[in-house]
C-alpha cells in the first residue's frame, strides 16, 4: 500500500479536528464560540461592542428618563426674549452686574455663571469714548470719567456665592495664560492627575473679573460618539486641579474651605463637599441621569431684570445663568434624543446629586456581565442540542428577557448600569451557531489559520527570546560609574540608555585614560533596531580602540575614529558623536562634537543655562576625511554638563506632541547646582516619560550627566 504524503496526513488530521468540534452535538464548538464571546465582554474596548453597551444604557433613560423629585435648581436664561428687550448678545458689563445683582437679592444658595468672558468690555464708557469720532471734548471727557463696566460686574461679583465658568481648550496655543488660582482640592491616597482629563490650555474670564468670584468650575463637557453621558468632576487644565461648575457651586455653597478627592491605588475612587460624598468613575467622571426637558427649570432673565420673578423662585436654590437663545447656546446631544445647552446639563447634574439619582455603573459590573453571560451560555451549549428548535428558541428568548429585567431593574430601583444588550446580543450568535449543522468546511480553514497563528507565535517567541539576549549584551557592554570609577570623588557621573526596541542604536562610554584625565562620549546611530545595534557596537568598539591607542587630543581622535568606522561602512549609516577628556585635577575640558546635540553646562549662581557649540563638524561616516577641530572650556567646581541624544527632545505624546528643546531647557534652568548628577538625570527621565504619558517610544534615549566637584584626592589606580 502506497504511503499517505505529508500533505495528505495533514488533511486528514484536520478532517479528525473538523470532526471533534461537530462531534457530541456541537458542544466542543459551542464552548470555543461562548468563550470568544466572553472576550469580547471582558475587554470592552472592542470595536462595536463600547457602543453596544453605551446604546443599551441610552436606552434606558429613553424609555424611562428621570422624574425630578424636587426643584433645586433655576435656570436663569438669556434667552431670545431677553435679547429681543436688552438687545443682542454680548450685553454690556453693567447689564451682567444688573443681573447678578438681581439674582444675588432672592438669596440662591449659590449662582453659576456659564458665561465666558474673555477680553475687556467693548461697551466700557471710555472705550465708546475712544471709538466714537468727533465726539465733543465735553462728553468724551464724562465717559472716560465713568466706571469700567468689567470694573462695575467685578463688585457686583465680589463677597457673594458666585461661580464662574471656565473653558478646557485641547490647542496648546490658546493665547496669553489665564489666572485660575489656587485649586480648592485637598487629596487623600496620592495624585488623581493621571486619571484624570487634561486639558493643555483654559479659557476664562478677564483677571480683574475672575479674581471677584468665590469660585471657578470647569463648564466644558466631553461627548462620546457625539452624546453627553459622563461629566468630569474633576480635570487638570494645564498643571491646576480645575472642579466641575456645578461641584464648585456645591462647595460655595457649603462654605466649604476645599472639596476632598479620594484616590486609590488605580482610579479616583470619590470627591466629597463635606459630608456629601459623590463615587466618580476611574477617571473623576460621573454618569448624567437625565430628566426631559422641563421650562419651569427656566426664567428668562428679561423677567429677572424687569423685576417681575418672584424672588422666592430664586430663593435658597442654585441658580445658574447662561445664554439659551438659538444660534448662541452651545447645545449637545443627550441619551433622550433631544439637544440641551451647556448651562441646562450642569443643572442636570446638580439636580443629581441633590436627588442623590446620579447613575452608577459598579467596578465589578464587567465581571457581573461576563459571569452571567458564562451561566446562560453554558445553559445554552448543554440543553439546545437536547431540545427541539422551538423550545431551545423559547429558552434563549427566556434567557434574554431575564437579562433585560435584570437590568432595568437595577436601573429603576438602584440607578445602576448594567449592560443587558451585549450579552443578549452575544446570547443570540451562541444560539445562532449552535442551530447551525454544516460548519465542516469552515471549521477546517479556521482551525488551519489557528495552526498557522500558532506557528507564527513560536517564531516570534523565538525572535522575542534572541533579541532579549541580544539586549542583555548590549546593556552589558555599557559602563556603570560606580564601579568605573569606585572611590572618585572630583566629579559625579550619571548614565542611561533606554532603547525604543528591544536593542538600539545610541550609546555612551567612559574610563580613565591615567589618574587625572577621564574620556566619556555619546552618540546616536542613524539607525534603529537591530541594525542599529549592530554599527553602533562596531562604533564603540572602534572608538574606545582609538582613545585608548591615542591618549592625546580629542580631535585627533575623532578624525582616526572615523576613518576607522568608515573602513567597513557597507550600509551608508552614520554616527552622530560627542567626545570629551575631562582633566579632574584642572576642571579642563577638551571636547568635540561631530554632528550630535551640543551638551548643556547647567546654569548656576550668576550664569544662565548655556550650550557648548564649538568645535567638531558632520557625523562620522558622512564626509571622507573631515578635518575634525576640538574646543576647550574649564569647568569650575559645581559645574554640569548634560549630554542627551535626540530620543529626549523628540519624545512624543500620542497626541503627536513632542517633548522639545524647549522644554528640556525650561527645565534644566531650573535645576540647583547642588543636585547631583542622578538628581538631575532622573530628574530628566522622569519629566520625559510623564509627559509621553505612556505613549510608544519612537527613538532610543541616552543621557549622560558629568557634575565636576573639584573636591576630594584623586582616586588611586587607573
Amino acid at each position: 500500500m502506497k504511503e499517505p504524503t505529508p500533505r495528505e496526513r495533514a488533511h486528514w488530521a484536520e478532517r479528525r479536528w473538523a470532526r471533534a468540534l461537530r462531534g457530541r452535538r456541537g458542544r466542543p464548538l459551542g464552548l470555543l464560540v461562548l468563550a470568544g464571546l466572553l472576550l469580547l465582554v471582558v475587554f470592552p474596548e472592542v470595536p462595536g461592542i463600547r457602543q453596544v453597551r453605551l446604546a443599551s444604557f441610552d436606552a434606558y433613560q429613553s424609555v424611562v428618563p428621570r422624574v425630578p423629585r424636587s426643584a433645586p435648581v433655576v435656570i436663569v436664561a438669556i434667552d431670545e426674549e431677553s435679547l429681543r428687550r436688552h438687545g443682542q448678545w454680548p450685553w454690556p458689563r453693567t447689564s451682567l452686574a444688573a443681573l447678578v445683582d438681581r439674582v444675588a437679592a432672592a438669596q440662591p444658595v449659590a449662582i453659576g455663571v456659564d458665561i465666558l468672558m474673555p477680553e475687556p468690555d467693548r461697551l466700557s464708557p471710555h472705550r465708546l469714548a475712544d471709538m466714537i469720532e468727533g465726539m465733543p471734548p465735553e462728553l468724551a471727557r464724562a465717559l472716560r470719567s465713568m466706571p469700567n463696566n468689567d470694573t462695575v460686574l467685578a463688585e457686583a461679583l465680589r463677597g457673594r456665592r458666585v461661580v464662574l465658568g471656565v473653558a478646557g481648550l485641547d490647542a496648546d496655543e490658546a493665547g496669553p495664560p489665564v489666572a485660575l488660582g489656587p485649586p480648592p482640592i485637598r487629596t487623600f491616597g496620592g495624585d488623581p492627575a493621571r486619571f484624570l482629563r487634561h486639558f493643555p490650555a483654559a479659557l476664562a474670564s478677564i483677571e480683574e473679573i475672575s479674581l471677584a468670584v468665590a469660585g471657578r468650575g470647569l463648564i466644558s463637557v466631553d461627548p462620546e460618539r457625539g452624546v453627553v453621558r459622563r461629566l468630569p468632576l474633576l480635570a487638570t487644565v494645564a498643571d491646576t486641579l480645575m472642579p466641575a461648575l456645578g461641584l464648585e457651586m456645591l462647595r460655595v455653597a457649603a462654605d466649604a474651605p476645599a472639596l476632598a478627592v479620594s484616590v486609590g491605588m488605580d482610579r479616583v475612587r470619590a470627591v466629597a463637599v463635606g459630608d456629601l460624598v459623590v463615587p466618580t468613575e476611574r477617571d473623576g467622571r460621573v454618569w448624567l441621569h437625565y430628566s426631559r426637558r422641563d421650562p419651569r427649570r427656566f426664567v428668562s432673565a428679561a423677567d429677572v431684570l424687569a423685576g417681575r420673578v418672584d424672588p422666592d423662585r430664586l430663593k435658597d436654590r442654585f441658580v445658574l445663568v447662561g445664554v439659551t437663545a438659538a444660534g448662541l447656546a452651545d447645545l449637545h446631544a443627550t441619551p433622550l434624543g433631544d439637544r440641551q445647552s451647556s448651562v441646562e446639563i450642569h443643572a442636570q447634574f446638580l439636580e443629581d446629586v441633590v436627588d442623590r439619582s446620579l447613575l452608577w455603573r459598579p467596578a465589578l459590573a464587567r465581571w457581573i456581565e461576563t459571569a452571567a453571560l458564562a451561566v446562560a451560555g453554558l445553559l445554552i451549549v448543554f440543553l439546545v442540542p437536547r431540545l427541539r428548535a422551538r423550545r431551545a428558541a423559547l429558552l434563549v428568548l427566556v434567557l434574554i428577557a431575564a437579562f433585560v429585567v435584570v437590568g432595568a431593574t437595577l436601573y429603576l430601583t438602584r440607578s445602576i448600569l448594567l449592560d443587558a444588550a451585549t450579552p443578549s446580543l452575544a446570547l443570540a450568535v451562541l444560539f445562532t451557531v449552535m442551530l447551525a449543522v454544516t460548519l465542516a468546511d469552515a471549521e477546517t480553514q479556521r482551525r488551519a489559520l489557528r495552526r498557522q497563528v500558532e506557528r507564527q507565535r513560536e517564531a516570534a517567541a523565538r525572535l522575542a527570546g534572541e533579541l532579549e539576549a541580544a539586549r542583555r549584551i548590549q546593556m552589558g557592554t555599557l559602563p556603570r560609574p560606580a564601579t568605573a570609577f569606585p572611590g572618585e570623588t572630583r566629579f559625579d557621573l550619571y548614565a542611561l540608555l533606554e532603547p525604543a526596541r528591544e536593542v538600539g542604536g545610541d550609546l555612551y562610554d567612559f574610563f580613565r585614560l591615567d589618574h587625572d584625565r577621564v574620556f566619556f562620549m555619546i552618540g546616536d546611530v542613524s539607525g534603529k533596531g537591530l541594525p542599529g545595534s549592530l554599527f553602533m557596537a562596531i562604533s564603540k568598539a572602534l572608538y574606545k580602540s582609538t582613545a585608548l591607542r591615542r591618549h592625546g587630543q580629542v580631535a585627533a581622535m575623532m578624525r582616526e575614529a572615523d576613518a576607522e568606522i568608515s573602513r567597513d561602512n557597507a550600509e551608508g549609516l552614520f554616527v552622530t558623536m560627542l567626545t570629551a577628556i575631562l582633566d579632574a585635577a584642572t576642571g579642563d575640558l577638551e571636547y568635540c562634537i561631530a554632528g550630535h546635540e551640543p551638551p548643556y553646562l547647567l546654569p548656576r549662581a550668576g550664569r544662565p543655562l548655556t550650550r557648548l557649540t564649538e568645535g567638531g563638524g558632520p557625523p562620522l561616516c558622512a564626509v571622507d576625511g573631515f578635518p575634525y577641530t576640538a574646543a576647550s572650556r574649564r569647568l569650575e567646581p559645581g559645574d554640569t554638563l548634560c549630554l542627551i541624544t535626540d530620543g529626549i527632545t523628540e519624545a512624543t505624546r500620542r497626541d503627536g506632541t513632542r517633548y522639545g528643546r524647549a522644554r528640556l531647557e525650561a527645565f534644566l534652568s531650573e535645576r540647583g547646582e547642588a543636585a547631583s548628577a542622578s538628581e538631575i538625570g532622573e530628574a530628566i527621565r522622569r519629566s520625559v516619560a510623564e509627559f509621553a504619558g505612556g505613549a510608544e517610544a519612537t527613538d532610543d534615549v541616552a543621557l549622560l550627566i558629568l557634575k565636576f566637584t573639584g573636591a576630594g584626592p584623586k582616586a588611586s589606580g587607573c
